[in-house]
């Protein structure tokens, strides 16, 4: 079936078509290592782990190439104040970062090149462009040219007349011909750490990073490169202009680019108290599934609001998925026989699950189709009507799922012991040694399980 992605490049949703059958080439920008990632990076990241994640699903060998951006403006300011050394300073945010992501369940990418280790690789770029007539020497730094490029702004559509320094546009403290030229090698400055080139002694300007990384490991033209909103101009509209001018090929063929998360409806800021990284709501006491259920559960395309009360829905929504698969595998482990057919309703929800997937990974969507079924299952559940055979055919159906997702509790020993203290206080009721089997329920509930007998059999509930 076919898969359709909103493609920033074309600003239109059209269909992915990888360069070579079966292998997609996947480079997303990475974190700046001066802090702890924030929910906005943080809801980046994750939708790169969806998309990731559904193409190897669909079949697809992916490999993933993520960028750390380890010596940039922030991370010297800060390590200068505190008196450590660069490397010091960005290896303990890139410690915290993998951290970070391996707690949220991101799948790690194939290679995390840091730019501080690929200097030569960004100093041969700067020479073919040179070479090719894109680049001029100001003040000790290099620059590329816009005006040699033609189809500049080809990305964000952005009208070069009405570039003018800002936010998005910055000076880099040098002399430069034109506002809207960019700089590739920056000139040392005293204090500062620098590599010493044929351009003298400086350091990568940011864009230039990201083309060297990425062409080294995926080649001068590859299939997928994300990233945020506030990354198409000005950093990949630069990536496309100096890969392109060096190369003479088109860089990258498609473009995807997530929204932005916004908080209580507003821009998320320091300024204004609503700025939250990962570890704040950890240590407000949230747990990462629902934090990682939450940032998923909005197209990419779409803002994302983010609020503490859609973050409590997400713990219920996680909670609500947790109950149902304790109530599969508690039928799972019976002999029951006999019940509905499940098949229809399993080959439905995959084929509605696929199908928002492929329709530019409608995240939305699709978890709409899985509580819809579940909530289908639970009814047959409730009427007796799943067999223990049908319930392990669900079982695997929402691994599968989660193969994309990863969303579900995972099992542990102490579920299993759990089970069989059920199954062992179920004996000891029919043999009538009820004492025996309050004390099993006691235990239970210290555990942090609730038991709930019905005419179908026990029940149970975990306490979160």
């Amino acid at each position: 079936m076919a898969i359709f992605f909103s493609n920033t490049y074309r600003n239109l949703k059209e269909e992915f078509k990888p360069i070579k059958e079966n292998y997609v080439g996947l480079y997303t920008c990475g974190p700046t290592v001066y802090n702890f990632i924030h929910i906005g990076n943080l809801r980046t990241f994750l939708w790169e782990d969806i998309l990731k994640r559904f193409l190897e699903y669909e079949g697809f060998k992916v490999k993933h190439i993520m960028n750390i951006t380890d010596v940039d403006d922030k991370t010297i300011r800060d390590s200068q104040k505190e008196g450590i050394t660069l490397k010091e300073f960005t290896e303990r945010y890139t410690k915290a970062f993998f951290e970070d992501i391996e707690s949220v369940r991101i799948k790690k990418a194939d290679h995390y090149p840091r730019a501080t280790e690929h200097i030569p690789e960004m100093i041969e770029i700067i020479k073919k462009l040179e070479k090719n007539g894109h680049t001029y020497i100001s003040d000790g730094s290099v620059y590329f040219r816009i005006s040699t490029f033609n189809d500049y702004g080809k990305l964000s559509g952005i009208d070069l007349s009405q570039i003018k320094p800002g936010a998005r546009v910055e000076l880099d403290e040098y002399e430069k011909e034109d506002v809207r030229d960019f700089v590739l090698w920056k000139a040392a400055k005293e204090g500062e750490p620098f590599w010493d080139t044929i351009y003298g002694k400086g350091r990568p300007g940011w864009h230039i990073e990201c083309s060297a990384m990425s062409m080294k490991y995926l080649g001068e033209t590859f299939d997928i490169h994300t990233g945020a909103v506030d990354n198409i101009f000005p950093h990949h509209e630069n990536e496309i202009a100096q890969s392109e001018c060096a190369t003479g090929k088109k860089f990258v063929n498609y473009w995807l680019h997530a929204e932005h998360l916004i908080v209580e409806g507003e821009k998320m800021s320091k300024s204004k108290g609503n700025f939250y990284t990962l570890r704040d709501l950890l240590e407000k006491g949230f747990s990462p599934l629902p934090i990682r259920y939450l940032l998923i559960s909005v197209p990419y395309k779409k803002k994302l609001n983010f609020t503490f009360p859609s973050l409590q829905g997400a713990y219920e929504a996680i909670k609500r998925l947790d109950s149902f698969i304790l109530r599969l595998k508690e039928i799972n482990e019976s002999q029951k026989e006999g019940g509905k057919e499940v098949l229809p309703q399993i080959q439905s929800f995959k084929e509605n699950f696929l199908n928002s997937l492929r329709d530019d990974l409608n995240t939305a969507e699709a978890l709409g189709s899985l509580f819809s079924f579940v909530k289908d299952i639970n009814i047959l559940i409730d009427e007796g009507e799943i067999s223990a055979l049908n319930a392990g055919l669900i079982l695997n159906t929402l691994r599968d799922f989660d193969k994309v997702f990863d969303i579900l509790p995972k099992a542990t020993k102490a579920e299993e012991e759990i089970l069989n203290l059920i199954h062992l206080r179920e004996n000891l009721r029919k043999e009538k040694k009820f004492k025996e089997a309050d004390e099993i329920r006691n235990k239970l509930k210290e555990m942090g399980i609730i038991l709930e007998d019905t005419p179908s059999g026990t029940r149970y509930r975990k306490i979160f």
